[in-house]
Formats: structure tokens, sequence, C-alpha cells
């Protein structure tokens, strides 16, 4: 790892060096009145957008404004295979086989989807294991997931904590949980990142611990694809779901995507929700009334896709099967390295890092604990055109994104942030 050193002289090297540099021209970067460049450091939460975004949603207008229905079965991307036209590269970006995957819906509503199909509690396996402090929508997910069944979730939901005085949870914690409570726990759900401290889990053991106890595992990929590299067919995952607005930069509110493992893409005797789009392609529009799904994760689709809404993730993907999610995750850990050697230097009392010291076990995140000042100091810093994210209680993200963020970008933030103290 890079040896750090204090100054702006030592952040202009690195970005002469970078071999990304030339990714932040291809992506909009936010300007203030006088028309310089802000600092974002927000990509956790939305992705900038691409250079190339509009392109992709105009050829759509384009189709829709001069071919109108026709668009369906012509053109570049026919609409009714849209889909498809993202599979290979949707894989690539998370470690699966491209009929593993699916874009389609939004990630709360394939996480219910999903668990249609691999939540099947009974009597004696009900349980549920998630991260403590795990992002809202999936504790209400999985509460009403719980309660649907007939179950309470005070009893049925196994949240795993960090130690008392610790702000991350240790992995052999999560195993010990695993292994204590295995024979009653129907579906392990973990985040592959903490949204709140950017910890980042080790996938590939949870999976095999849990499956070793006959555990469903699935993982909600909001905050890990895009930005960690991820092997979910040879994890050997049983299912996963994510959004893609975040370091996938699709786009406010933008389509989801989903992956089923290939030895349960084919099982007829798991249940789902059926919708006309995951019926085989061959029959679909003969309308036939028994249900005959696509193979793959493709069959757990219910409805066609939001063209307009994916269009701007074709540009992203380009971006990524350019550049890799390796090279990103070098440059990430040295954005955050940077970040965090730079926070240490400047010797404040201000705030704690809450994020995993070890750079392996976080993302592109840095999680900073400040007291009472800390939504003060998060509307200065945007005030002086420094946009991060507050979380309560008094944590601000910082998230430099390796594709577009700089070590000038990082240099900044603290100099000003050191101002504010």
């Amino acid at each position: 790892m890079t040896d750090f050193r204090p100054g702006e002289t030592f952040a202009k090297e690195m970005d002469s060096a970078d071999p990304l540099s030339v990714y932040r021209g291809k992506f909009h970067i936010p300007r203030n009145a006088e028309g310089e460049d802000r600092i974002y450091l927000v990509g956790n939460s939305l992705g900038l957008q691409p250079t190339r975004a509009m392109e992709f949603v105009w050829e759509e207008m384009e189709m829709w404004k001069t071919r109108a229905g026709g668009g369906h079965h012509a053109g570049k991307r026919p609409w009714e295979l849209y889909e498809t036209t993202l599979s290979d590269k949707t894989a690539r970006l998370v470690g699966a086989k491209p009929s593993e995957v699916i874009v389609m819906n939004s990630l709360t509503v394939n996480l219910h989807l999903l668990m249609v199909s691999f939540y099947r509690p009974t009597k004696d396996r009900y349980k549920i294991l998630l991260e403590a402090k795990a992002f809202p929508s999936d504790q209400y997910a999985v509460a009403s997931q719980l309660k649907f069944h007939g179950f309470d979730p005070e009893d049925g939901m196994i949240e795993v904590s960090p130690p008392e005085g610790e702000s991350t949870i240790r992995q052999e914690d999560i195993l010990e949980a695993i292994d204590k409570d295995g024979k009653s726990i129907a579906l392990i759900l973990i985040g592959g990142v903490n949204y709140f401290t950017g910890q980042s889990f080790d996938l590939a053991e949870i999976t095999q611990a849990g499956q070793n106890q006959g555990c469903m595992v699935g993982l909600d990929l909001a905050h890990a694809a895009g930005n960690v590299p991820l092997n979910l067919h040879d994890w050997g995952v049983d299912f996963a779901a994510w959004c893609n607005y975040k370091y996938i930069n699709a786009g406010p509110g933008s389509v989801a995507s989903a992956f089923v493992h290939e030895k349960h893409g084919n099982r007829d005797d798991l249940p789902r929700f059926a919708g006309w789009w995951g019926h085989n392609r061959e029959t679909r529009f003969e309308m036939p009334k028994q249900f005959d799904p696509l193979r793959g994760a493709e069959g757990w689709q219910i409805s066609n896709i939001n063209v307009l809404s994916t269009a701007p993730l074709l540009a992203s993907l380009d971006l990524f099967d350019d550049v890799g999610m390796q090279s990103l995750r070098e440059k990430s850990l040295l954005l955050t390295g940077y970040l965090e050697y730079l926070l240490d230097e400047a010797s404040t009392e201000a705030f704690t890092i809450i994020s995993p010291r070890n750079r392996e076990e976080r993302g592109c995140q840095l999680s900073l604990q400040f007291g009472e000042s800390a939504k003060s100091v998060h509307k200065r810093l945007n005030d002086e055109g420094i946009i991060c994210d507050y979380r309560e209680p008094g944590v601000i993200r910082v998230a430099p994104v390796p594709f577009y963020n700089s070590f000038m970008d990082v240099f900044n933030f603290v100099e000003e942030l050191k101002k504010l103290l």
C-alpha cells in the first residue's frame, strides 16, 4: 500500500499517476454558481450521471416518438428483449452467470419476491438472521415477512450487533450466531456492505457457514454492488438483490437487479409470485393460461421492464466493463486509505472514524461519528461546496468513489473540515 504524505503536492502527484483519472470526465460533476466543480462525496447514496446516459435515454425517446408500439420489436434494443441486453454486463459486475441475473423492479420489491421463494419457514426453522442496524427497509421487509407467516418479529429476527463499545460487527460473532441458532434459522439476509459504517463482510464465509446449517442465504448488495468485488456464483449464494442508483450510477430510483443461483433457477418446486414477463418467450404472446417460467433468474420477472428508467444503466455498465471491478477496488483502497491518513493527521477529537480500520473490511466509505455538532458541520460543508451526507445519530458519511473522485477531492475535503473544526 502507498506510503501517504501530507500536503497538496502529494494529492496532485497521485492524481497525475492515476490510470483511472480519465473516467472523471465521463461523469457530470455538480457545479456551484460560478461554474466550478463541487466536491461530491455521496456516491454511496446517489451516483453521478454518466455523460452518455442521456444518449441512451434519447434513443428510446426517439424510438417511442417515431415507432411508438413498434419499438417493442425494432431498433438496437427491442423493448420486449430489453432486459437481455443488460445480462452479460450485470453478471460480470457481480461475479455471476448471465442466466443468474435479471434487471427488474426496485430493491425491496425484489427482496420480497425472492423471499416468497427462499423464506420457507417451518414450526422449528423460521428465524431470520441479519446484521444490527441493517438498512431500515431490510428490517421492515424481514419483520413483515415474519408477520405474514404468523411469527413474532421480536422472536423471529436475530440481529448480530457490534460488541459493547465498538461500532462494527465482528465476523466471528456472525459465525457464532449461525452456529448457535442455525437449526432454527430459515434465512440469513446480510447486507454486503453496511450502509451506516461502510463495513464489508466476508460473504463467502457467511454463505458457507449458513448453508452448512441448512439455512438459505440471501444478500442485500445495495452498498456492495459496484463498490467491492463480488463472486456470487462461486460463493454459492442462494439469492441477492441490489439497487443500481448508488455506486452503479443509473439515476434516482432506477431499476434494480436480482440474482438467483443456477442451482435454483430451474426448480419447479419453488413457489413464486408469477407474472406475464416471467413466462417462456416462445409462447408469451400466445397468452396461455398455464404459467411456464423462463429458466434462470428471468423466471422471477413479473412485469415488463421500465425502459426509460433502465436506459441510463447501459451507459454505466459500459464503463464498468471498460475498467473492471479489480481496478476500481485498487483505487478505492487508496482513496479511503488516504482519507483515513489525512483525518488522523488532523489530530482532532471532534469526531471518531467508526468504519473498519482494516481497509479490506470496508467499501469506499468512511463514517465519522461527531457529537452534537454533526448537523452544523454537515451544513457548513455543503455551504462550502462539499457534498456529503448525514445520518442519525451524529454521523457524516464520506464516500470517495474511484470512478469520479480524485485525491485532490479528498485533500480539499479534509482541509475544509479542519477549518470548520
